[in-house]
């Protein structure tokens, strides 16, 4: 590919047509002979070209009002503290356009605060919308309601296949928990058992977690070397007291106990429980690099950690919505980033 920006005067000159001829077969619009077509559409393919799509944004002077409905971030939830950056860099890089973004909140822990901060952003009238949806039944209401209203929504965090989504950024939920379970099952002794670690009041609804835990027990169905028990724990309030109830009552029952899969982000609580009870022989698997997690991976007490990508999911979903409204560019239905694997050894990288 040249290093030279191909433009559309380069096209005409190329196959010597003008550069109205060029604009209407790229547009498809308007009378252009067959073989001319043809050859104006080789060249664009041999050259790569590609708009530049900014510019052509920039001459419609459309204000478009976003916004996003995440989960919010106090002590026991600080994964959500890293997806307000990665819009904050796609509305700065967007800076010439006249674009808002409204972000609204809502309590992970809480269908009711969710739904009434779907209330709050559909009275506003967003153009498009970002959203995590966290509460499967919950999610797919609001998003019959944002197709009512012909808006437009990207998913982070995870998609439901039931709604009319724009498009989704981020893992692939039910594979990265068949990577959780290779990862578990590299540093566990063949027969011994493994916990699953659930942290949700009303796990049903929460899909991401459940994905994910099917696909960690799918990968021992069907690929695994451990035999042991697959102990499922699910846990409904995060604060530390009762986290450490629950495992000190699971530890107490089973003595063969070899590695714990935490599926959300709060490994660095089943560390800190394993550090209090002096455990050094079980090994931990999880999620997000949030600095507790970090901290405990480094010391070697936390084994793997697997990283999301975070910013890099609402920067991407941010561009789409724009480019969609904007361009009328519709981007791919799925967009699955790569699946993190994070070590004491390569950390410092991803942070």
């Amino acid at each position: 590919m040249s290093e030279t920006k191909i433009r559309i005067k380069d096209i005409a000159a190329l196959a010597s047509v003008s550069v109205g001829t060029v604009d209407r077969v790229l547009h498809n619009r308007g009378e252009v002979a067959e073989k001319t077509r043809e050859k104006v559409l080789k060249i664009v393919k041999e050259t790569e070209y590609s708009p530049n799509v900014m510019a052509q944004a920039l001459k419609l002077k459309k204000k478009f009002n976003f916004a996003s409905l995440l989960p919010g971030t106090n002590e026991n939830n600080s994964f959500w503290t890293k997806h307000p950056a990665g819009m904050q860099k796609a509305i700065s890089e967007l800076e010439p356009f006249p674009i808002s973004l409204r972000q609204i909140t809502f309590d992970m822990f809480s269908e009711a605060d969710f739904q009434a901060k779907t209330q709050t952003l559909l009275s506003d009238k967003p153009d498009g919308v970002l959203l995590a949806p966290i509460f499967k039944a919950e999610s797919i209401l609001f998003c019959r309601k944002l197709k009512e209203a012909n808006i437009p929504f990207v998913f982070v965090d995870g998609f439901i296949d039931e709604t009319d989504f724009l498009s989704y950024t981020g893992e692939n939920i039910f594979q990265s928990g068949r990577v959780a379970g290779q990862l578990t099952d590299m540093v566990t002794p063949e027969k011994g058992d493994i916990i699953l670690v659930n942290i949700a009041r009303n796990l049903q609804n929460i899909h991401h977690l459940n994905s994910r835990t099917q696909g960690f027990l799918n990968y021992f169905e069907t690929s695994g070397r451990n035999s042991g028990n697959k102990i499922i724990l699910n846990i409904s309030d995060p604060s530390l007291g009762t986290v450490f109830k629950a495992l000190e009552q699971t530890f107490r029952k089973n003595k063969n106990i070899c590695s714990v899969f935490m599926t959300g982000s709060k490994s660095h609580l089943i560390a800190s429980y394993l550090l209090e009870k002096n455990i050094r022989n079980v090994n931990v698997v999880g999620y997000d690099l949030l600095d507790k997690n970090v901290e405990f991976l480094k010391s070697g007490i936390i084994k793997f950690l697997i990283g999301q990508r975070p910013e890099e999911q609402t920067y991407r979903g941010i561009k789409k919505l724009f480019e969609y409204l904007s361009l009328n560019k519709t981007p791919e239905k799925i967009d699955y980033l790569p699946v993190d694997i994070v070590t004491s050894e390569n950390v410092d990288f991803f942070i």
